[in-house]
Formats: C-alpha cells, sequence, structure tokens
C-alpha cells in the first residue's frame, strides 16, 4: 500500500513537473513574439504600419495564410513544425525590420515567395529553433518597359504573372524561365531559372541586370551597391543564403509572333528505347531554337499490363513547317508529321506547355491556385554520356518494378553550352547531355505512406547511379534534395557544406560562394539546412 502510495506520488510530481516546464515553454515563446512584435512595430516605416500584416498561431487566419503557399502536402501536417509569426510584408521597411528584429531576438528566418521549395524550407524548419516567415506574396508588382526591353519585378510575383505582363505589352517579347506559371520568381530567379527557352537564351539569371536585396545589416542593396562578388552569388546561388531579395531587373528576350509546339507520346510497344537512345544522342545538338523535353512515366496498357509511356513536350521558336524538317533530319526515330504540330503565340506557348487545354485563356496565368496539390518528392542528376538502348530498357524494367515513377529529361547544348560554368553560381553547362527530374507523387497522407514512397524515389535514384554524373554527382540547385546533404551550421559546417555545395555548384564556385557569405553575414543569420556556410564554421 505505502509503495503503491509513493509511487502514485512521483507520477503526480512528474506530471506537475513536466506541466511547469510545458507552462514555462509556453510563456517564453509567448515572450520572444512579444518581443519580436514590439521590436517590428518599432522599426517599421510609420507611414505603413505592419500591424495587419502580422499572423501568430493565435490568429484565426493563421492557418489559412500558412497553407496558402504550401505547394507540398507532406509539409501540411499537423505535426509539421509551425512558424511563431508570419508577416505577409507590404513594404521594404517591413522587411528590413524583419531582419534587424529577428537578430535581436535570435530567431531562425524564412523567406518564402511562392512556396514552390520542394522541401518546403521558405516555411519549415528540420531544427528545434523558434522561426518566423516572412511571406513575399504582396510584394508582386510587375512594370514592362518594351522600349528598353527590360521589367522590374518583385520577387513576390509569379512566372504566370511576369509572362502575362510581357504579353500586355508585345507578342515579339518573352522571358526564359520555368514552365510552371505558380512559382514565385523570388526563389526561381534566385537559383538559376531553368526553361524551354534555355538552349536559345540561357537561364533567367543570364537575362538577370540588377536586383534589390535587403542585406543582414537592414540595408536595401542594389547591384552597384552591394558590388558584383554579392550580385554573382545571388544569381544562381541561392539568395536566401545573403539577403532578402525584393526584386529583380530582368533582360526580355525576343520571340517570334507565331511558335510551333507538339507534344506526341510513345510506348514501350513503339521502339520506345530506339526513340530514347536517339533523344540523347541528338537533344543538346538541335537547333537552338528548338527545345525537346521526353518525360516516362509507368501506366497499363490494353492488356492491363504495365508499360512505359513517353511524352515529348516541345517549343520551336520558329513555324511548324520549319519544326518538322529539322526533327525528321536530326531524329526521324519520333516519326513526327506536320499534323501532330500546332502554331500559337508564345503566351499561348506557355499554357500549352503547362497542359491547360488549347483556347485557355490568357487570363489563367495569373491564378495562384496550382492545378495539383499532394505530396511529393524530387530529386535530380546529370547525364554526360549517351544511355544505350540496353541502359533505356533496364531503366523502363526498374520504373515497372517500383511505383509512381516518372523521369524527366530536360536537353541541354544550345547556349548553354557558351556560357562559362563560372559566370554564375550555376556550374551545370558544357558537357551535359541532359538534367533528369525524378518525380514521385501520391495522395495517401501520414507517416507510412510518405516513407514508402520516399523510398521507392530513392531505389529509382540509386538505380540511375551508372547513367549519370560522378565524383560529385551533380544536382540542381532549384530541385532541392536534403537527401544529399544536410548542414547543421556547428564547427563542421564548412564541411557539411561542401557535400551539397559541390553537387549544386562544383567546388570552385562553392568556395566563391562561401567567401562572399563570410563576408556579408559573417554571423550567419540567413541559415537553412542547405544554405551557404561560413569560413569561420
Amino acid at each position: 500500500m505505502a509503495i503503491t502510495s509513493s509511487f502514485n506520488m512521483q507520477i503526480s510530481i512528474f506530471t506537475l513537473l513536466l506541466l511547469l516546464l510545458s507552462t514555462q515553454s509556453s510563456a517564453t515563446s509567448s515572450s520572444i513574439t512579444d518581443s519580436f512584435t514590439q521590436c517590428l512595430h518599432n522599426r517599421s516605416d510609420p507611414s505603413f504600419p505592419i500591424t495587419g500584416e502580422l499572423y501568430t498561431p493565435g490568429n484565426s487566419s493563421f492557418p489559412s495564410v500558412l497553407q496558402n503557399y504550401i505547394r507540398n502536402l507532406r509539409f501540411n501536417e499537423s505535426t509539421t513544425p509551425k512558424p511563431i509569426l508570419i508577416i505577409t510584408a507590404k513594404h521594404v521597411s517591413h522587411i528590413q525590420a524583419a531582419v534587424v528584429c529577428g537578430k535581436e531576438n535570435r530567431l531562425l528566418m524564412k523567406t518564402r515567395s511562392g512556396g514552390h521549395d520542394y522541401e518546403g524550407l521558405s516555411y519549415v524548419t528540420n531544427t528545434n529553433e523558434p522561426f518566423f516567415v516572412v511571406d513575399m506574396f504582396n510584394l508582386r508588382s510587375i512594370n514592362v518597359d518594351i522600349e528598353q526591353e527590360t521589367a522590374w519585378v518583385e520577387a513576390g510575383a509569379t512566372l504566370g504573372e511576369v509572362y502575362y505582363r510581357i504579353a500586355e505589352k508585345s507578342n515579339k517579347h518573352g522571358f526564359p524561365a520555368g514552365v510552371c506559371p505558380t512559382v514565385g520568381i523570388g526563389g526561381h530567379f534566385s537559383g538559376g531559372g531553368y526553361g524551354n527557352m534555355m538552349r536559345k537564351y540561357g537561364l533567367s539569371v543570364d537575362n538577370i541586370v540588377d536586383v534589390q536585396l535587403v542585406d543582414v545589416n537592414g540595408t536595401l542593396l542594389n547591384r552597384k551597391s552591394m558590388g558584383e562578388d554579392l550580385f554573382w552569388a545571388i544569381n544562381g546561388g541561392g539568395g536566401v543564403s545573403f539577403g532578402v531579395v525584393l526584386a529583380y531587373t530582368i533582360k526580355l528576350v525576343r520571340v517570334p509572333e507565331v511558335v510551333a509546339v507538339f507534344n506526341i507520346q510513345r510506348t514501350e510497344e513503339q521502339n520506345l528505347s530506339t526513340i530514347a537512345e536517339r533523344w540523347v544522342q541528338v537533344a543538346d545538338k538541335l537547333d537552338n531554337n528548338l527545345f525537346i523535353r521526353m518525360r516516362f512515366d509507368v501506366i497499363n496498357d490494353t492488356n492491363g499490363e504495365k508499360t512505359i509511356r513517353a511524352v515529348f513536350p516541345t517549343l520551336y521558336l520558329g513555324n511548324s513547317k520549319n519544326l518538322v524538317t529539322l526533327v525528321n533530319k536530326d531524329f526521324p526515330e519520333l516519326g513526327l508529321r506536320e499534323s501532330d504540330c500546332i502554331e500559337m503565340s508564345w503566351v499561348e506557348s506557355v499554357l500549352y506547355y503547362t497542359d491547360f487545354p488549347i483556347g485557355t485563356p490568357r487570363t489563367a496565368l495569373l491564378s495562384r491556385t496550382p492545378q495539383r496539390l499532394n505530396p511529393f518528392k524530387i530529386k535530380s542528376d546529370y547525364v554526360k554520356t549517351p544511355i544505350s538502348k540496353q541502359g533505356f530498357e533496364s531503366i523502363f524494367k526498374r520504373m515497372k518494378e517500383l511505383e509512381n515513377q516518372m523521369l524527366a529529361f530536360n536537353p541541354y547544348g544550345g547556349r548553354m553550352s557558351e556560357i562559362s560554368e563560372f559566370a554564375k553560381p550555376f556550374p551545370h553547362r558544357a558537357g551535359n547531355i541532359a538534367k533528369i527530374q525524378y518525380v514521385v507523387n501520391w495522395d495517401e497522407l501520414g507517416d507510412e505512406a510518405e516513407n514508402r514512397y520516399l523510398n521507392y524515389t530513392r531505389l529509382m535514384y540509386d538505380y540511375m547511379t551508372p547513367f549519370v554524373s560522378k565524383n560529385p554527382r551533380e544536382a540542381f540547385l532549384n530541385y532541392r534534395d536534403l537527401d544529399i546533404g544536410i548542414n547543421h551550421h556547428g564547427k563542421n559546417g564548412y564541411i557539411e557544406g561542401m557535400v551539397y555545395g559541390h553537387k549544386y555548384f562544383k567546388e570552385t564556385n562553392y568556395k566563391r560562394l562561401v567567401r562572399v557569405k563570410t563576408r556579408v553575414d559573417p554571423q550567419n543569420f540567413f541559415r537553412n539546412e542547405q544554405s551557404i556556410p561560413t569560413l569561420s564554421s
């Protein structure tokens, strides 16, 4: 009886201690939030009060504000770490205050433009640190100057909005960037900016002429005041490692009034391995105006058996007749006919390439609602030597053994081979045939489903080892992948950063990025699980 009573008393004391610790932790968190909020009010421009732009977990609008720009439902679970505050900035002073006050209160800062960060790092942390989010979606002004052939674009604008505003002013101009219209330009541009005009005009960052950035001291800088080293770093090295990018001045490119597109399909039963073998032999050597993507997935044939389907979404900056001539000369295995091709304006081709039905009004580009929302995992690779027919047949076999596999091969060559790998932090230039994007989508929620599909993705990635780049096995920063390395920003931060840094940037560019980082943010305020570390770490 005495033993039981003593045991119950110990349990009660333990429960009380847990309750006290929980209350103390909650009070501490509340105290930090209050101190941070007060600092934001004091530091913001009085002409643009920040009051209505702050959301804490106690605010009824907090869940919707947080979830509005979560594009990967893996990071929308009840167990996903939540910020202590979201700042929906409407003025530069809000961002400047966020940086200064975040430092003063020793809080981790996350910057979100479109929310398409594949690992959710713009609104989630894998550490136990209290963090806040600066959401840029209100800062989305776009000013197109056709006479100067430039546009000034705030970081919270989406690619679709940029394309729409350019087309409003001209049917002879465009901009080389991604094909998904709901992507925010802040993250897209700062990581390189890859799209279907890259073989003609290079990456987005190859066509950026100026930037506005709030640095670690809360100072607003442009290209001249920041200097060429920092300008270089934030154009492909990931802006979030160095500050908060507020806006870009971009150089528009010329496009024909009429372009040609097609999106034909082929299956294993139509000699797909032969077609794929030829694609890797010629896709990077075709006319610079021609971009032919090759995307594989697994479907069921008429007998209910698994088979591989390939689609070839294509953009040609010219007319259908010339397109057919070019393709049938260098890539006759595809069997392209003029009836497969459609002529349209460049901005209509943006909608077509994103799988909108033909005739969809261009105003669809202004929608910020993604066409699909689900959990997913994405990885990347680079192909430097051709893959044989037998190689593709073995890849197809492995895809069918796993679940929900999709592999997209994106061609290089053209202008990409002419730009030095040191011109921007993005180093993947000459010598690459293609980049591979691995995608696994699923609809089930919960840890069990997530772990199962993540495992499938990793198994496919491991299987592809003989076919892709080596030493290092390269990767694309904008296809963020925490599997290839995480930085804890301790005493081994520089070494940990090398693991993913060499894959994303190669050794020379990584070292230069670290030197810039050490100079402009020596205390490493701007950091995440794959940010650029300082030399001191």
